[in-house]
């Protein structure tokens, strides 16, 4: 095996003990609302439910149903408005108890979503029915990280020693090994391609890695995330048919230039498939992870091939010329790296509290500290640059510095692989804020809205959290100006309490805490403001234990 190879498997295998533990994220759409409330008592069965996701949706063909007390499907083709899911179920005298709301959606970042909601016609069933396993097979959760490490690594591969060999490859070095790096890493963005192709489809039924039909593949393959990656395999094919002229440093300016966008168009397609395509400002973070992206490829890929084809073997003189035009590229490359991420990591973590309370925002962090380390070991190597110091010395202290950067900037992309499996910080703090069918949720109603909410855990205590969405009488998001809720306990002669819920805008939903000082009956009122003039109160009564453990 011959040297080069060595350090790519090195490279290769660095990375997948980073990947292969990451699992895929569970929810990157969170549930934050439905019609009737999860685990709320309703007295008529709906025509209709309506599931509101904290992002836009696609509903999985055949994956999307409600079932009746029997366990009968009585669900029709549901339909999508954006993050709104409307499931019609037929006529209304349904029969009494407990019904399931099974579905299997794909949010906007590409990411499979499943879960299920329960509520009642009347009175609980004693056996309610039960839905299907909603988690990723085990085999897709192992493989969607796999596919994404090998996209990330053949980038780095195959941008890099192009970089080089199209303009700064001294002419006595043999190109053969560098330009085998370069297809072999062109070879592996297509694997990890055709490979997300496949794993999309069991990923979306939930379904075994190896139990594919062709009818679901066809789904995939006409999706928007589909026709993504079929544009990254047409820039691949485009890519490998103008590279020869290049490697050989003899292409045209209009042929380097074509390549150039081509890259770069092709880069566009690894955030249009990931966070950023649902992200806040979607435009602004599809541009700063291209350049992240294609700033890390650069970076990590000169430093690969410096430490595999041009440190050794390559005369201290020719190394004085090549390094100080590298330690430029490198100190670019760091600054579009840093700004890129910056970026994405304002949009994406949120709030300054989920950078150590999220998963996300932990490994963001050690991605920061990694860099910071890295970049300390760069300012060395660039200091023995500018001081001329490698061709007195020889390449030994620049091939070990370059050697640790190499090894921390794989433990970087490493990380990276790791985090667009992770829910990003906004979405984890969504997913706290949704509605959870432990606790108590109901649904109330007025000729101005219908409102539901959910309190958890419902105990004595000032540790309730309370969550409400408000509604039009036909089911559509309503945005309200001003909430209240408040608490009076039954039977005691107590003062009701009432405290503001603050109004999550744009959305149709508020949050708060709510106290209940001593066990027993309250009543709630909600008090709703919509606009300057229309308001209305909506109450109801809820039982608050005193031993909780015994609910």
């Amino acid at each position: 095996m011959t040297r080069a190879v060595r350090a790519l498997a090195a490279v290769l295998i660095a990375l997948g003990i980073f990947v292969l533990p990451a699992s895929p994220a569970s929810a990157h759409a969170a549930l934050i609302g439905s019609i009737p409330a999860p685990g709320s008592i309703v007295g008529s069965s709906p025509t209709e439910i309506v599931v509101t996701f904290s992002e836009g949706i696609t509903p999985v063909t055949g994956r999307v149903q409600v079932l009746d007390p029997d366990g009968r499907r009585i669900s029709g083709t549901p339909t999508v408005s954006g993050t709104t899911l409307r499931i019609p179920v037929g006529k209304a005298g349904q029969p009494l108890g407990t019904y399931l709301v099974s579905y299997r959606v794909i949010s906007a970042d590409s990411h499979p979503v499943g879960g299920a909601i329960t509520f009642s016609v009347g009175a609980p069933s004693a056996t309610p029915p039960e839905a299907g396993p909603a988690e990723t097979h085990r085999s897709v959760t192992l493989a969607t990280p796999v596919t994404r490490f090998l996209g990330y690594a053949g980038l780095t591969l195959a941008v890099g020693p192009a970089l080089f060999l199209a303009l700064l490859w001294p002419r006595r070095r043999s190109r053969t090994g560098a330009t085998r790096t370069v297809y072999a890493g062109l070879v592996l963005v297509g694997v990890a391609t055709l490979g997300s192709l496949w794993t999309q489809a069991p990923a979306s039924s939930g379904a075994a890695l190896w139990d594919v039909r062709p009818a679901e593949l066809g789904q995939v393959l006409t999706s928007s995330y589909g026709l993504t990656l079929i544009a990254r395999l047409a820039a691949l094919a485009i890519a490998a048919a103008l590279l020869p002229a290049v490697l050989r440093g003899g292409a045209s300016r209009i042929k380097g230039l074509t390549l150039l966008a081509v890259a770069l168009g092709g880069m566009v397609t690894w955030p249009l498939t990931g966070h950023a395509a649902a992200s806040p400002l979607a435009a602004a973070v599809v541009a700063s992870d291209v350049v992240h992206i294609a700033a890390m490829a650069v970076w990590l890929g000169g430093l690969i091939t410096l430490t595999v084809f041009l440190l050794r073997r390559t005369h201290p003189r020719v190394l004085g010329v090549i390094l100080p035009v590298w330690s430029r590229w490198a100190a670019l490359a760091v600054v579009w790296l840093v700004g890129g991420g910056a970026v994405q990591a304002v949009v994406q973590v949120g709030t300054v509290r989920a950078l150590w309370e999220t998963d996300y925002g932990r490994l963001l962090l050690a991605k920061v500290g990694v860099l910071a380390a890295t970049l300390a070991v760069a300012a060395y190597a660039r200091r023995l640059v500018n001081r001329r110091q490698v061709p007195a010395s020889g390449a030994g202290a620049m091939r070990r510095t370059v050697g640790i950067e190499v090894a921390a900037t794989v433990v970087i992309l490493g990380l990276s692989a790791v985090l667009v499996q992770v829910n990003p910080g906004r979405s984890a703090t969504v997913d706290e804020g949704a509605v959870r069918e432990d606790g108590v949720s109901q649904t109330l109603t007025c000729p101005l809205y219908t409102l539901q909410f959910n309190i958890f855990p419902t105990q004595v205590g000032d540790n309730n959290t309370i969550h409400a969405f408000v509604y039009t009488p036909a089911g559509a998001p309503l945005p309200a100006d001003e909430w209240t809720v408040t608490s009076q306990l039954l039977g005691r002669d107590l003062e009701p309490v009432t405290e503001p819920l603050l109004p999550l805008v744009p959305r149709h939903h508020a949050a708060g805490a709510i106290t209940f000082p001593y066990p027993g009956q309250y009543e709630i009122k909600f008090t709703v403001r919509i606009g300057e003039l229309n308001q209305a109160t909506v109450k109801t009564t809820i039982d608050v234990p005193a031993d909780t453990a015994k609910r």
